[in-house]
């Protein structure tokens, strides 16, 4: 089974061929197939590469399922005994992929 680690989003992943995963959100529609080429190891069954930082000509390919945005996250504030207190939301956007081939 070939594994792989990548970057994107300022994150690692490692993932497999047909793995289903959430990343921060890219500038593809759903559909659309992206290509990741800052691969910094490939494990192979025979074999594991890695790279100084990434593995030179290595490529994950994956195809964008959908984009959305995660549950919402409630940000509390308060300072006792000032009267001060402030709530706010928040949602992460996400993208979700299924990752099609791992080309070392």
């Amino acid at each position: 089974m070939k594994h792989a680690v990548f970057v994107t989003g300022g994150k690692q992943y490692r993932v497999a061929e047909g793995d289903v995963i959430y990343v921060e959100k890219l500038n593809a529609e759903a559909g659309e197939k992206v290509t990741f080429d800052q691969v910094l190891c490939v494990v192979d069954d025979a074999n594991t590469v890695i790279g100084t930082p990434v593995v030179e000509g290595a490529k994950v390919q994956a195809k964008v399922e959908k984009t959305g945005k995660a549950a919402k996250v409630r940000v509390y504030k308060m300072k006792p005994k000032k009267g001060y207190h402030r709530t706010q939301g928040h949602r992460q956007p996400y993208t979700r992929l299924t990752v099609e081939s791992i080309q070392a």
